[in-house]
């Protein structure tokens, strides 16, 4: 089997996903997986699409992710980690679609408009 490779998005952060044959080590930005993401909920987030297509000890995962936080690079690679899975076995999307993991999440940062505080809040008005 040849490496695959998918990328996945999510806000400003981009994670690109290589999949190979292994015993499923995860190691992302040349650091391990567990170091990465310390808390049990962002780990959960990533390894969410090995657990359902039960591949969770199949395949070495290498990560590249940057940009954005720590939240949205877990969910980028999410997304990475299922189009990988989906390309590996069709059968998989049937799996990951109803869970929602194949959707690219389009919501991103309002912009900050001149003349205003942030995105919606104004300036404080005082009437002397």
């Amino acid at each position: 089997m040849e490496t695959i490779h998918k990328i996945g998005r999510r806000k400003t952060a981009v994670a690109r996903v290589y999949l190979k044959e292994g015993k499923g080590n995860i190691t992302i930005n040349k650091r391990e997986f567990e170091n990465y993401f310390p808390t049990g909920t962002l780990q959960y987030k990533v390894k969410q699409p090995l657990v359902l297509t039960e591949n969770e000890t199949t395949f070495d995962i290498t990560v590249n992710v940057f940009g954005g936080g720590i939240t949205g690079q877990a969910e980028a690679i999410r997304l990475a980690i299922s189009r990988a899975m989906c390309t590996l076995n069709d059968d998989n999307r049937g799996i990951l679609k109803p869970e929602g993991l194949l959707t690219r999440d389009p919501r991103m940062v309002e912009r900050k408009k001149f003349g205003q505080k942030k995105a919606r809040k104004k300036f404080q008005f005082s009437k002397r």
